[in-house]
């Protein structure tokens, strides 16, 4: 399957799990949301994977590189919920976006990628609809998506490495989900206590976690191991162009004016860096031996 419909996938099955997520907001502080969205995704993921039958993936260096993914990963999406808990969506995503570019532009090799950053920047933004208010908890939601960004672009670099490092892509991410989820816990576990003891609030979590982590993370383990890291920053921008085309599949909320202008500058972007990723040496874009 083609990465941008990987991308795809990936994207619709993470708006699933952001509409549920959106109800426990209310109930759990958004933190603790995002850390038992992880916990549970290596639950499930360790018992799928069951990863400790590989002996390869124990080894010192492939683990300490796994656990840094996973701390990383982690960090990212507790992050990102308490941003949006002060900063609007769009805003928030716009300004996380600025980590894969920040990649991309580092990485890059050649004009295809360079042109595919500065559209693909653009195209994003205006489909977010930038607009910053200062209110109430803008500084800690900007703190908050800073380092988000900061860990989105980190996400990149190591989580080609991991996949690439040998160590299978949903058995690898099982053991960063669970290192992540272990780092976190002193500081998170405490607030998860109404998800511990109401049975609904638990299948509500649990299916947050498949369709926003287990899933879409899987998927691009997969994409991660095909793709070098800018064409990979550059298909991130596949993410809010589905929003948008599910938002008027779905909801009838049709682009107009500079949002289309933005789906047709990603879809721009996504063409450019598309010949650049095929004309990679056959050696980086093999996926690793077992």
């Amino acid at each position: 399957m083609p990465a941008p419909l990987l991308f795809v996938v990936s994207g619709l099955t993470q708006y699933v799990g952001a509409a549920i997520a959106v109800g426990l907001f209310a109930v759990l502080p958004a933190g603790v949301v995002a850390w038992l969205r992880i916990a549970v995704s290596a639950l499930v993921l360790l018992a799928w994977r069951r990863p400790w039958r590989d002996r390869g993936l124990w080894e010192p260096r492939r683990l300490g590189l796994t656990a840094a993914f996973g701390v990383v990963l982690a960090v990212m999406n507790v992050a990102f919920y308490v941003a949006i808990e002060h900063l609007p969506l769009g805003t928030a995503v716009a300004l996380e976006f600025l980590g894969p570019v920040a990649v991309a532009a580092v990485t890059g090799v050649g004009w295809r990628d360079r042109a595919a950053i500065a559209v693909a920047a653009v195209g994003v933004v205006l489909l977010a609809g930038v607009s910053l208010d200062a209110g109430p908890g803008a500084v800690t939601g900007l703190v908050a998506i800073g380092v988000s960004a900061v860990c989105w672009a980190a996400y990149i670099v190591l989580g080609r490495r991991v996949a690439r490092s040998g160590a299978p892509g949903a058995g690898g991410l099982a053991v960063a989900m669970t290192a992540g989820a272990l780092v976190l816990a002193p500081f998170l576990a405490g607030g998860a206590g109404p998800a511990l003891r109401d049975p609904g609030l638990a299948a509500l979590v649990v299916a947050i976690a498949v369709c926003s982590s287990v899933v879409p993370y899987a998927l691009e383990q997969v994409v991660l191991r095909r793709v070098s890291a800018a064409t990979f920053a550059v298909l991130l921008a596949l993410l809010p162009a589905t929003a948008a085309v599910v938002g008027a599949a779905v909801l009838r909320q049709w682009p107009h004016g500079l949002e289309l202008v933005g789906l047709v500058l990603v879809s721009g972007a996504i063409a450019l860096t598309a010949r650049s990723g095929a004309e990679e040496p056959a050696e980086a874009a093999a996926p690793p031996a077992p």
